[in-house]
């Protein structure tokens, strides 16, 4: 009996000896976890922060305008005028040297019927599209800040910026924003060997007889804009008046610039929608010298007026070739110059020439006077 006794004793003191230490250790856990705890909240490690984005992502190409077609003008190189030759009412035509823009080709029948009109020029429902501007945001009516809104960026205007007041007195003004004056010597070195020849000894026209002209125009964002041309002295009054009008209309011109600005390139010119006006050049396929080598041409909104000439096949060539979607005026679509256009009717009204009238081709954007 005791023997049994002294066994469960034994047993026993083993259990407690067993449930003492466990509950010793349980203890040792504990306060060693406390402490780990302690020291990670009193020291703890520092934070890693992502280091900087790239600030400059690559912005997308602008368009490559070196591709754009046309078949209107040649501008291999200056040449000089022809002699007088009697005068006419068809663009094939010459007076005074001065050709028209239209090769003798047969036009398809019907293919230049003007069967659908565009909104008048004072209607804002044209679809909104982003002008094209650069620089800082500057005011219209303060010599040369052309910005009736934040959005409007500084354009560029050389012409303005050689003229400047040099020419001041001899400036005649319509209103303001509106106004032409001879070119300066620096305007008149800006253009030559670009827009005007370097190398003639007769050109057909001196920088004397042309006017620098400086207007204002509505964009196709809506914004007021600087313009500025370079015409014949003879027609700088028809200019500044018909802009004039246009502007009050809010009629929608994508840009007004010098076609220096595409190194007298008339296809770049036409493929980015430029509205320019003097180029010594000659039309396409001969000698003859355009009519806007004498100032006396003005070509508006070309990419939405493109010039079109017809083939025996059939077939048709567009310049600038991305003006292909608007050759057929069949279509509405904005900007479109027809006969119940304002500009048309300004135009006319003011004795020019409209290329869309003319049979053998069509030049929907191009406005011509004889003097």
């Amino acid at each position: 009996m005791n023997r049994k006794w002294n066994i469960l004793l034994k047993g026993l003191a083993a259990i407690g000896a067993v449930i003492v230490i466990c509950i010793s250790i349980s203890h040792m856990i504990g306060i060693g976890s406390e402490t780990l705890g302690d020291i990670a909240r009193e020291h703890p490690q520092p934070t890693m922060t992502p280091g900087p984005e790239a600030e400059n992502p690559q912005s997308p190409a602008a368009p490559d305008l070196s591709q754009a077609a046309g078949e209107r003008d040649d501008l291999s190189g200056p040449v000089s005028g022809t002699s007088a030759e009697s005068v006419g009412g068809t663009p094939d035509e010459s007076i005074g040297g001065i050709s028209g823009e239209a090769p003798s080709s047969p036009s398809p029948g019907g293919s230049a019927n003007l069967t659908e009109n565009v909104p008048e020029s004072d209607d804002v429902a044209y679809p909104i599209e982003s002008p094209d501007a650069t620089g800082a945001d500057r005011s219209p009516m303060n010599h040369n800040l052309p910005n009736k809104t934040e959005d409007v960026k500084e354009s560029v205007l050389p012409g303005f910026s050689l003229n400047g007041d040099l020419m001041a007195d001899a400036r005649v003004t319509w209103t303001d924003g509106f106004y032409y004056e001879p070119l300066s010597d620096g305007l008149a070195e800006y253009i030559t060997g670009v827009s005007y020849p370097a190398d003639l000894e007769q050109p057909a026209i001196t920088t004397d007889e042309l006017s620098y002209v400086h207007v204002l125009y509505t964009d196709f964002d809506g914004n007021s804009q600087e313009g500025e041309l370079i015409c014949n002295q003879s027609i700088a009054p028809d200019l500044v008046e018909i802009f004039h009008e246009l502007y009050r209309a809010e009629y929608r011109i994508e840009k007004i610039r010098l076609i220096d600005a595409y190194e007298g390139d008339d296809d770049l010119s036409m493929a980015d929608n430029n509205t320019s006006c003097f180029n010594y050049r000659v039309v396409s396929g001969s000698s003859s010298l355009s009519r806007h080598a004498y100032g006396l041409a003005i070509d508006i909104n070309p990419l939405y007026n493109p010039y079109i000439t017809y083939n025996r096949d059939q077939t048709i060539n567009v310049s600038p070739a991305a003006g292909a979607d608007y050759a057929d005026r069949s279509k509405t679509f904005p900007y479109k110059i027809d006969e119940d256009d304002l500009c048309c009717r300004l135009f006319k009204e003011h004795g020019f020439i409209w290329g869309g009238n003319w049979n053998s081709c069509k030049d929907y954007q191009h406005f011509q006077k004889t003097p």
